[in-house]
């Protein structure tokens, strides 16, 4: 059974929908984020700050290719994770890749007051989420099979990821 890819900006809900999405096919869920904190015993920002973001995207993508070992996952990675050729690669070998297309000023809103994103810890915050929003939107869509857009509720959006899979019970 091939896993489920949930790929998209952050903030655009891939653990919130990844979630429910798992609740509803009875399928593992994993957050490559989620599990690299839990693996240093350290949270992304420090990360960043301790070691780099270097190290942090390799760390993410030893996280990536474990998982892609593994079948019938609903896995969520990390809005960087695909800008990264390699990690495409070894996730679309063993899953769907799926798009949770969010339109930017729903991001903004979504991640009004969140301090745990390093890459937006600067004073041009919204600046820096839009140029980065554009800058790696096109190859989340190079990525994906799939595209569904997320700006509903979680629950919708899974149903959704759902028929667009052709999963209705598993």
């Amino acid at each position: 059974m091939r896993n489920i890819v949930l790929c998209g900006f952050m903030g655009s809900g891939k653990t919130t929908v990844g979630r429910q999405l798992a609740s509803l096919t009875g399928r593992r869920f994993e957050d490559t984020d989620e599990l690299i904190v839990k693996n240093t015993g350290m949270t992304i920002p420090e990360i960043f700050e301790k070691y780099s973001e270097q190290h942090f995207r390799s760390l993410e993508r030893e996280v990536c290719a474990r998982l892609a070992s593994q079948q019938g996952l609903i896995i969520a990675v990390g809005g960087g994770a695909l800008t990264f050729a390699e990690n495409v690669k070894v996730l679309s070998a063993t899953g769907d890749i799926v798009l949770l297309d969010v339109p930017i000023e729903v991001i903004l809103r979504r991640l009004k007051g969140d301090a745990t994103r390093p890459l937006l810890d600067r004073p041009d915050r919204e600046n820096a989420a839009r140029a980065l929003y554009k800058q790696r939107m096109p190859l989340y869509k190079a990525a994906a099979a799939f595209t569904v857009n997320a700006a509903a509720d979680a629950k919708t959006v899974a149903q959704d990821i759902m028929k667009a899979l052709g999963l209705f019970s598993q």
